[in-house]
């Protein structure tokens, strides 16, 4: 640790007596005492002496010699890599190299500019990653606090599931034993019959053997040889059913087995079930019609396109409903049962109620909103950008900022142009960024997961209930089906094709809805097996 200016002061001692210093003599280069300080003065020097107090003998930027203290250095002798005075260049240094002491001074002050950008730049750097982690610090807390809750919530799912199975096997087990009981019934009458028929042919046997009919003995040997023996193979097997101890992840599978059956085969050749006409007029530049959608709970859609509105088609595709908006239909979601979309003209997150009225939820600053997605913690997640920045921000339904997105650990952005976006049923925040032609995946603390690149031009991005992420490829006319960790795992092209997919969304029970860029063609296709 380095001392303090009065502590380093009384560390120096007095050249004269070695006492602790207050002075300094510039002229003659010594360090005095209070005392010495006299002494000093009276001493006869030629140039006299220039007396500063001691912490202030390095304010004035001259460079004394160090062999001759009152001469100042005006030289620099290059051999000795030294700053010299006059006279020294005359008598110690007379045949070294030398060179003006500006002319080293200018060279050591480039050097030192230089080091110093660098630094600064280095700083600069630093910065911006305090700056990130500081705002991850600030969030940090609220964001366990929502996983907490999750936790929670899935623990009393749970909870709820396995005393749902737990009464659904006693009842089977209650079936079980009703069942059981009754052939246990039945076999026991048969056995105790048996048994009576037996024991009648044994009085009879004795009988016989005590009188001497030969003609009742004649009838009574082809009813005894009649008589089968008994074997144990008439009696029912029937087991008591076991009962096996499972680790806790291994009883949901089981409880959870439903999840198991929605794995069900991939259609060779997908078949499209419906065929919508949105109705949406085409760009006058880029002819795009059909921008995005999204399914409520009761499986109808709502689609967004090139015009001011938003419509509600069922599956069959019947129109219900047609809602006017402030912008173009281009980022929905769902959100607690209602359609929400971005409002990036205005920099706003906007909501129908249920009488149609457009309510804003809240807004971004002067941060443009693009792609939107409402999350199982029911939060909202938000694709920004500003100028080339691009970020993901975690809102909750006010507009309060939960955690912000956009950086990966070498404090690189993350994302160069982040449109769309979706949760996956394991956290996963997963974006399309149409600059990368890439999917991009970082689970629920904003770590860095995977990218996908295998895309001509990706465009939306879902999941289904297992956790398969859905992405439409614009340009190359099809749909990739990949795993939750990123995996390509086959695409999906329907039976006649699709033609520039861009809105894609997942309907349960093996089929999606895609929607047709430039057609504004909407196509229900089926892609799993029954």
């Amino acid at each position: 640790m380095m001392a303090s200016g009065d502590d380093a002061q009384h560390l120096v001692e007095c050249n004269l007596c070695q006492q602790p210093v207050s002075f300094f003599c510039r002229q003659c280069g010594v360090n005095l005492c209070d005392t010495c300080i006299a002494i000093h003065l009276r001493v006869k020097s030629k140039n006299g002496h220039d007396i500063v107090a001691f912490a202030s003998k390095n304010d004035d930027d001259t460079w004394h010699c160090d062999s001759h203290p009152q001469n100042d250095c005006s030289a620099y002798c290059i051999t000795c890599d030294a700053p010299i005075c006059m006279l020294c260049v005359s008598i110690k240094h007379k045949s070294h190299e030398m060179s003006e002491l500006s002319d080293k001074i200018d060279d050591l002050l480039k050097v030192i500019a230089k080091e110093n950008d660098r630094l600064q730049s280095s700083k600069h750097k630093l910065e911006r990653v305090l700056e990130h982690t500081t705002k991850l610090l600030s969030s940090i807390s609220s964001i366990y606090k929502q996983r907490k809750d999750e936790v929670t919530a899935r623990g009393e799912e749970w909870h709820k599931q396995i005393e749902e199975t737990v009464k659904k096997l006693h009842q089977e087990l209650d079936d079980m034993q009703k069942e059981h009981e009754t052939v246990l019934q039945k076999q026991k009458k048969e056995l105790e019959e048996m048994i009576d028929r037996v024991n009648e042919v044994n009085r009879k046997t004795r009988k016989l053997q005590k009188s001497k009919n030969v003609k009742e003995m004649q009838t009574f040997v082809p009813v005894i040889q009649k008589q089968k023996n008994f074997s144990f193979s008439e009696v029912s097997q029937y087991s008591v059913p076991k009962s096996y101890e499972h680790k806790i992840d291994e009883y949901l599978d089981i409880i959870l087995n439903e999840k198991k059956s929605s794995d069900r085969r991939m259609l060779g050749v997908p078949t499209v079930t419906c065929v919508i006409d949105t109705g949406f007029p085409a760009d006058k530049i880029k002819k795009n019609r059909l921008y995005d959608m999204a399914v409520t709970v009761d499986n109808k859609v709502w689609m967004g396109g090139h015009s001011k509105e938003l419509k509600l088609f069922d599956l069959q595709g019947n129109l219900h409903h047609t809602v006017s908006i402030t912008t173009e239909g281009m980022y929905l979601c769902m959100y607690n049962k209602q359609v929400v979309y971005t409002d990036k003209s205005n920099n706003a997150v906007r909501m129908i109620s249920d009488n149609d009225t457009v309510v804003t939820m809240f807004t971004t600053g002067d941060w443009q909103p693009r792609g939107i997605t409402g999350t199982a913690s029911k939060d909202i997640l938000v694709c920004l950008y500003k100028g080339d920045k691009n970020k993901v921000v975690r809102y909750s339904s006010t507009g309060t900022v939960l955690q912000e997105i956009q950086y990966d650990s070498q404090c690189q952005p993350l994302y160069k142009l982040a449109i769309y976006i979706t949760e996956n049923v394991n956290g996963d925040i997963i974006v399309t960024d149409w600059e990368k032609k890439a999917v991009i995946a970082v689970d629920r603390l904003g770590l860095f997961g995977y990218s996908y690149s295998g895309i001509q031009k990706c465009s939306t991005v879902t999941t289904d209930s297992v956790g398969h992420v859905i992405v439409t490829d614009i340009q190359g006319d099809k749909i990739h089906m990949l795993n939750r960790d990123g995996r390509f795992l086959r695409y999906i092209i329907p039976e006649g094709g699709i033609k520039d997919p861009r809105s894609v969304c997942i309907l349960g029970d093996g089929e999606m809805m895609v929607g047709e860029n430039r057609t504004g063609i909407a196509k229900r296709i089926k892609y799993l097996e029954e």
